[in-house]
């Protein structure tokens, strides 16, 4: 019987492991392989664009290589500091990243902290460098939701949509699961699954859409300084919808409130007055964008 099932879309998948290869004897996972493909390749299309409007690449290098450490932690931090039930008795788990346990959103708060130090210490205006990084950021996120595909987590509530996905249940933690889904799981030759939302393919989808939006956008030469200011509205709407629908969501402790879907929401609006408040209408030259903040 296949370990994941789209029953719908006809789709089986015999195994898939969590585990992309060995080395020395220490097992890499899919998750940070994903992640890693994200990182470079978008690194790669930010230094194409700075290099094209004549700016320098290595702002853009420089940037991820000193600041990957400092967003991989805050994004740790952040699912931490929301998860915090699920490390107090086992505090050396915090440290083990590879099985999955990062928050887009400390990763994001992070990259901005950075990045404001940044962009003092080389004399550069900070939507200037915003612009070249931020369309490589949903990009980024679409590539690496397929690292929770493989690890079986990041799914939805029960659904007999087109999209419905089986996961075999013995493989899946059981703390991502509700009553509903196990109340609705499907029986097969002997074998358990539960039939969820993949709203990691939801997202994927989504981030996708919102890098090739964001691309236009910055191509068309209008929105020059408001590449943040779009990002957070287009991928803030998708996550509020979303998040609404997984069932491993981090909750502002015991409110019952969804963190997630919270602090999208009041992106969306951040990004709105953004669009306000940031000056010039799209004419304003390369020269203005890299003039340095006094």
């Amino acid at each position: 019987m296949p370990e994941i099932w789209f029953p719908n879309l006809g789709i089986e998948i015999n195994e898939l492991s969590r585990v992309a290869f060995s080395i020395f004897g220490i097992e890499v996972y899919w998750y940070g392989v994903f992640i890693g493909i994200g990182i470079v390749l978008g690194t790669y299309i930010a230094m194409r664009y700075m290099k094209k409007i004549g700016g320098n690449p290595d702002d853009v290098l420089d940037f991820m290589l000193y600041g990957i450490i400092i967003i991989i932690v805050g994004a740790r931090i952040y699912y931490v500091a929301f998860s915090w039930e699920q490390y107090k008795d086992n505090l050396i788990d915090i440290f083990n990243t590879r099985k999955g346990g990062l928050a887009i959103y400390g990763a994001i708060i992070a990259a901005l902290i950075y990045g404001i130090f940044f962009v003092r210490k080389r004399k550069i205006n900070f939507w200037y460098l915003a612009d070249a990084l931020v369309p490589s950021v949903p990009l980024g996120q679409a590539i690496g939701r397929w690292g929770n595909f493989f690890n079986r987590e990041a799914f939805g509530g029960y659904t007999d949509g087109l999209f419905a996905m089986r996961y075999q249940l013995s493989q899946v933690s059981s703390g991502n699961l509700t009553q509903e889904i196990l109340n609705n799981t499907v029986i097969v030759n002997g074998v358990e699954y539960i039939q969820v939302h993949p709203t990691f393919l939801y997202e994927s989808m989504w981030n996708t859409c919102v890098f090739i939006t964001l691309l236009l956008l910055r191509r068309s030469g209008k929105f020059k300084g408001r590449m943040l200011a779009w990002y957070v509205i287009l991928y803030g709407i998708g996550r509020t919808w979303i998040e609404s629908l997984r069932t491993d969501s981090l909750y502002l402790f015991n409110s019952g409130i969804r963190v997630s879907q919270a602090l999208s929401a009041a992106l969306v609006v951040c990004g709105i007055i953004m669009l306000f408040v940031i000056k010039g209408d799209g004419t304003e030259n390369d020269k203005n964008l890299k003039k340095s903040e006094e």
